[in-house]
C-alpha cells in the first residue's frame, strides 16, 4: 500500500505543478471543473445515491452548475469581487465553521442531518463549489500582469496542505498517543495535529524566503494558520461523512489513495478560506 501510495505521488505532483504553471486560465478553470466533477460523483455516496446512474446526474448537474457560473462571469473580468466569485468563498467559512460544529459534536449532530438527503446535498454544494472558485480565483488573479502569480499562490496552499498532512502523519506514527477526534477518525493524534502545524509553519517559513509572494508575513502568517487548520477539519469532515456511509475510501480511482475526495479532503477546504482571507477579507493583493 505505502509502495502505490509512493509511487502515485511522484507521478500526480509533478503533474498538478505543471497544471498549475503551464494551464491557461481557462484550461485551468476547465481540468478543476472536471475534478469537482469527479468529486460530485463520489459525494452522490455521503447523500445517499446508491445508484451509479443517479450518481452520475449528480455529477452532470455540478458540472453545468459550474460552467453556467462561469460563463456569467462578464468577458475579461473576473474580479474576485463579482458575486459569482466571492458569495461561495463568503459562504465557504460560514460552512467551514458548522462544519467544525459537526464534526465536534458527532456523532449527536448526525441525528439532524442522517436522515436528510437534501440537506447533505446541500453540505456537498457547500464544500465543492466554493473549492473551484477558490481555485479559479487564486490562479487568475493578476494574471494579466504576471501569468505565474496565480499558480504560486496555489502551488504555496498545496504544499502547506501537503505539508500538514504529511507532518500530521510522521509524527502521528512516531508519537501519537492522544487521539483528535475518536469518534470520527481514530487514527487522528494530537501529536500528529501539532507536527502538522509545526511541518505547515515551516513550509510558510520557507515560502515566504524564496517565493514571490507579495504579501506581508503578518498576513501571511495568519492565512496560513487558518487554512492549516480548516485543511484538517476538512480532512475530519469528510472521514465524518464516510463513517455515516460505512465506507472506508471515497472511491478508487487513485492507486494506493482511494478516490478524488480523499486526495482533495483537505484542500477542499483550505483553498477557498485562504482565497476568503487572503483576497476578500484583508484584501492583501
Amino acid at each position: 500500500m505505502l509502495k502505490s501510495r509512493l509511487i502515485t505521488a511522484f507521478i500526480l505532483i509533478p503533474v498538478v505543478i505543471a497544471a498549475l504553471f503551464l494551464l491557461p486560465p481557462v484550461g485551468f478553470a476547465i481540468t478543476t471543473l472536471v475534478v469537482c466533477m469527479l468529486a460530485a460523483w463520489e459525494w452522490g455516496q455521503f447523500a445517499g445515491f446508491a445508484s451509479r446512474t443517479q450518481r452520475i446526474w449528480l455529477a452532470v448537474l455540478c458540472g453545468l452548475l459550474l460552467a453556467f457560473m462561469l460563463f456569467t462571469l462578464p468577458p475579461y473580468q473576473h474580479s474576485v469581487h463579482l458575486p459569482q466569485i466571492s458569495l461561495p468563498l463568503q459562504a465557504s467559512l460560514g460552512w467551514w465553521v458548522l462544519a467544525l460544529l459537526m464534526v465536534l459534536s458527532y456523532p449527536v449532530s448526525a441525528g439532524l442531518w442522517r436522515h436528510s438527503r437534501l440537506l447533505r446535498l446541500l453540505f456537498g454544494i457547500l464544500t465543492i463549489v466554493p473549492f473551484f472558485w477558490g481555485m479559479v480565483a487564486l490562479r487568475q488573479y493578476h494574471y494579466e500582469s504576471d501569468h505565474f502569480a496565480g499558480a504560486w499562490w496555489l502551488l504555496y496552499v498545496m504544499f502547506l496542505v501537503w505539508g500538514a498532512d504529511s507532518g500530521a502523519y510522521m509524527f502521528g506514527r512516531l508519537f501519537g498517543k492522544h487521539k483528535l477526534a475518536p469518534k470520527v477518525s481514530p487514527g487522528k493524534t494530537w501529536e500528529g495535529f501539532i507536527g502538522g502545524l509545526i511541518t505547515s509553519a515551516i513550509i510558510s517559513w520557507l515560502f515566504s524566503l524564496w517565493a514571490p509572494l507579495p504579501v506581508t508575513l503578518g498576513v501571511l502568517l495568519a492565512c496560513s494558520i487558518i487554512a492549516a487548520l480548516a485543511s484538517v477539519l476538512g480532512d475530519l469532515t469528510e472521514s465524518m461523512f464516510k463513517r455515516e456511509a460505512g465506507i472506508k475510501d471515497s472511491g478508487n480511482l487513485i492507486p494506493g489513495h482511494g478516490g478524488i475526495l480523499d486526495r482533495i479532503d483537505s484542500l477542499t477546504a483550505a483553498v477557498p478560506v485562504f482565497a476568503c482571507l487572503l483576497l476578500l477579507v484583508f484584501r492583501s493583493l
